[in-house]
Parts: C-alpha cells; structure tokens; sequence
C-alpha cells in the first residue's frame, strides 16, 4: 500500500462519516464520561447520535483519576453502571468502589461507538444555530486548531433536533445560549449558575438533580419535531457523572419519542 492510497483512505471514510452526521437526532458536546455515556444509551436505541471533543482524546479528566493517580470511586448508585459495562469494580467500604480510570474511559468509548454514535475529536462548537422562533437548530463548529491558533476561518454547522450539553463545569454551550442568543434558561438566575464547593455527598446527587432540560420549549414554536431542548450534564463527581449522562440520554429519548426496544445501526 503506497503513502498517496493511506491518504485516500483517511480523506474518503473520514468525509463520508462527516456527511453522514451533518443532519442527526441528538449532538453531544463533549466527550467525557457524561458525553459517552449519554451516546451510548441513545444510540443503542438507534437514535442518531454523534459527540464532539475539541481535545485529542475523549473521556475529559478520568483519565487522571484523582490528583494522577488512576482510580476513581464511585458510590453506589453508580456501581450498576460500571456493571452493565462490564467494568471492573471492588468495594473499598459499604456504599464506595473503585475502579481503574483508564479501563473506565477505555470502555465507555468502546461501547458506545460501538452502539452506533459517532464522535469527533479535535472539533469545538464555536455557536449554535437559532431559526424562527428561537429554535435551536444545531451547531456551529470549527476545528479546535483553528482557535488555538487565533486563526479567522469560517466555521461548518451540522443540524440537531436536540442538543446535549456535556462540556463539564463550564457548561459551554449553555453559556453560549445565554450570553448570544439572550434567551432565559430554566435555572434559579436564568443563566448558568457555575460551579460551587467541592461537597462529594451532595454534589453527586446535585448533580444528577441538575441534569435537565434548561431551555423552556415554550420558546420553539411550531416546528414539529426540531426542538429548541437543551439538557446539561455539568462536570463534578466521577460517580454523579456516569448517572448523569444516563439520566440525559433518559430525557432525551423521552422529548423525541424514542421506541422502548433498541434498533440496531450500522
């Protein structure tokens, strides 16, 4: 195989799978722990699914564990989690496991691009697409290359019926939405409400509890299915992100009236 047919093969499948996912059901935006498990579950339902990281590599800071050292611990309500994927976990006292950080990682991507979501790296989302209505119809993306090299080159747009927000504690896109757009988010201040203490009791369960929809639909009009839903998954503990994610791709695939049986995708 000559250098100019590896070249062939990279450019054609790469192109190809960027076309394929310019039109899907659900964009995810960030490919951490949260990200991957909401794209697994939705596109094992056969939803199409495709999650964008502007970093080189997915799975955000569980790579690192805690302070470098690769283990997480997660809490019990997670632990079935970690299970169905097949990840190995041992009791380290009643209510806490551990588990290596890179098998974890290693896995959620595994699983859910073998479900059927796409994801791309080394793109960021620079804005969001707002039709009539106020309705949020996808994304804007460019390379992250391009920014970090303060480069002016006109970002692409993929359409979305429904976005996910998993880009952590910043919650990006939201911020975007709320700064841009001026449109008031389903939160106590009408923004994003960034992050608090560290609290690893309460802040598991506050950060299921924060996994919503945070744009009203009352502002989509009537446009059918392509609704103006945003849903966060904001960064925080290890354990509160794995059931976050889940509890994403639960309402998500509840607002698009998913089938209950999984449909297997190409």
């Amino acid at each position: 195989m000559d250098e100019i047919t590896i070249s062939k093969a990279i450019i054609e499948s790469y192109t190809k799978d960027l076309l394929d996912f310019l039109d899907v059901d659900v964009a995810v935006v960030g490919a951490g722990p949260s990200g991957l498990i909401a794209a697994y579950y939705l596109a094992r339902k056969g939803i199409k699914t495709v999650l964008y990281e502007r970093k080189l590599s997915v799975g955000g800071g569980m790579w690192g564990g805690g302070m470098m050292f690769s283990r997480i611990v997660v809490q019990a309500e997670a632990k079935g989690i970690l299970d169905e994927f097949g990840i190995t976990a041992q009791e380290y006292q009643e209510g806490y496991y551990i588990a290596d950080s890179v098998e974890t990682v290693s896995t959620l991507c595994s699983q859910a691009t073998k479900a059927g979501a796409r994801i791309f790296n080394l793109i960021s989302v620079e804005d969001v697409m707002i039709r009539e209505d106020d309705r949020v119809a996808g994304l804007v993306l460019n390379w992250s290359a391009v920014g970090l090299a303060n480069l002016h080159v006109d970002p692409l747009t993929i359409r979305s019926k429904l976005v996910i927000d998993a880009t952590g504690h910043d919650a990006e896109v939201c911020r975007i939405v709320a700064r841009k757009i001026g449109l008031k988010l389903r939160t106590p201040t009408g923004g994003v409400v960034g992050e608090k203490p560290m609290w690893a009791e309460v802040g598991e369960k506050e950060l299921v509890n924060n996994t919503k929809e945070v744009l009203s639909r009352s502002s989509c009009g009537r446009h059918g299915s392509e609704r103006c839903v945003w849903l966060t998954t904001d960064g925080g503990h290890f354990g509160g992100m794995l059931l976050s994610g889940k509890k994403a791709a639960e309402l998500a695939i509840s607002l698009l009236g998913a089938k209950d049986e999984p449909e297997a995708r190409s």
